[in-house]
């Protein structure tokens, strides 16, 4: 793909975020917050008449995708490296930025991200659909708790030729086809690399955080989603897929 053949894929940090209701069950919502949900339930149900069980369903189902209503729970990283001890073998190191307190999370990431790339020309962002949902959402959460956009990020305003820095896999396989919205999942399965979802998907990700009190689990769910979408990366390059055995999980 020749948008790739240019890049080092040492600069690239991979991404995914993953998202939950900003409260386990819509009962304990403020009131100002209940009565915007039930406003935004009519668009999420598609109708205007529902019973309260609905609502209180479409709150826990469909709230962590919006960025007014949900919260991260985790950020996971990867980064690419050359091991010129193995003959220029290339590994990936995995970490995640994980835990309740969504601020102190969100801090961390911003952390990284001003240290490794401190302008947008240092580096690449690459994630699975990540231009129309993953950095929208962390921009807007690190506003809603008061934290300062790194400049890699911060994209308001920006011509599209500014934000070449981000590479999105989902964009990348679209081929100009705006209407297609293709999943990790198919194109593990399609591209022949090993499946993310071999244990919870998105959709359970809020059960597993507010019922489970997993966080390991979703952080190693969200860690297999960032591994996936470097080898789909990868793939799309025409590059050989990184072998399990060079996957690094960092603590």
């Amino acid at each position: 793909m020749q948008l790739t053949k240019s890049i080092d894929d040492s600069r690239i940090l991979f991404l995914d975020a993953e998202c939950v209701s900003g409260e386990p069950d819509f009962e304990l919502l403020s009131d100002d917050m209940k009565a915007l949900w039930r406003h935004k339930a009519k668009s999420v149900l598609r109708t205007t008449e529902f019973t309260e069980e609905e609502l209180r369903e479409s709150y826990t189902n469909n709230a962590g995708i919006y960025a007014e209503f949900g919260k991260i729970v985790c950020i996971s990283v990867g980064f690419i490296y050359i091991d010129k001890a193995k003959g220029n073998l290339k590994s990936i190191k995995l970490k995640s930025f994980a835990g309740p307190d969504e601020d102190i999370l969100l801090q961390d990431f911003a952390d990284l991200l001003n240290n490794y790339y401190p302008n947008a020309s240092k580096g690449y962002i690459c994630g699975h659909n990540i231009k129309e949902f993953d950095i929208p959402y962390i921009c807007r959460r690190m506003l809603i708790n008061g934290i300062a956009l790194p400049n890699i990020i911060d994209v308001a305003g920006k011509k599209p030729w500014e934000t070449a820095h981000f590479l999105d896999t989902m964009e990348m396989w679209k081929f100009g086809d705006r209407k297609s919205f293709t999943s990790l999942k198919l194109l593990a399965a399609v591209l022949g690399f090993p499946s993310p979802k071999d244990d919870i998907d998105g959709s359970e990700v809020g059960r597993v955080f507010w019922e489970e009190n997993d966080i390991d689990r979703i952080s190693l769910y969200c860690e297999k989603d960032v591994l996936a979408t470097a080898q789909l990366y990868l793939r799309l390059s025409l590059k050989p897929l990184l072998d399990p055995e060079h996957v690094v999980h960092v603590p």
